[in-house]
């Protein structure tokens, strides 16, 4: 659908977050910035001229970043996921977005990134294995990510496998 897209409420880094996020991800870009003017300043109280939203795009998809103010702050009760076709992409996720995240919230595939917001990065292999009809076979890789903070793809394999 091309109607719906995701808005991220930063305090003041919608800029500096646009900017990160499209150069980790292919095919992504910066369609549009706007900035905050004369118009509401007595509610925005924000410099003119200084970013007020930047829509851009992730692989095709529809965001919006705005500097909305300290009022919101992310938390882990939304996430973006990132399904990952091998552990190359896993790695180079884990670690773009990690950097300069919080350690203490890297947890069974999920980190923060350093503007709080959080990312699950997901191998395909184990939503396969968790949309199998295996029972047995999906709750072995369920019990082995549960211990893992970023994904290993050989270790969910090995662990569904039932060795």
């Amino acid at each position: 659908m091309k109607n719906i897209a995701t808005c991220l409420w930063f305090d003041d880094r919608a800029g500096e977050a646009a900017e990160l996020y499209t150069s980790i991800f292919k095919n992504s870009k910066i369609k549009h910035t706007s900035y905050f003017g004369e118009a509401g300043k007595e509610h925005h109280r924000r410099p003119v001229g200084s970013v007020m939203a930047v829509d851009f795009e992730l692989d095709g998809r529809g965001f919006t970043a705005l500097n909305g103010g300290p009022l919101f702050k992310f938390t882990e009760a939304i996430s973006l996921q990132v399904m990952c076709e091998s552990q190359e992409e896993v790695d180079y996720y884990w670690e773009k977005l990690g950097q300069g995240g919080d350690p203490k919230a890297q947890n069974c595939g999920w980190l923060k990134d350093k503007f709080g917001l959080s990312w699950q990065i997901i191998p395909t292999a184990f939503t396969e294995i968790m949309n199998g009809p295996d029972f047995e076979r999906s709750q072995r890789a369920l019990g082995a990510v549960m211990e893992m903070e970023k994904f290993d793809i050989a270790a969910i394999l090995k662990a569904a496998a039932g060795k």
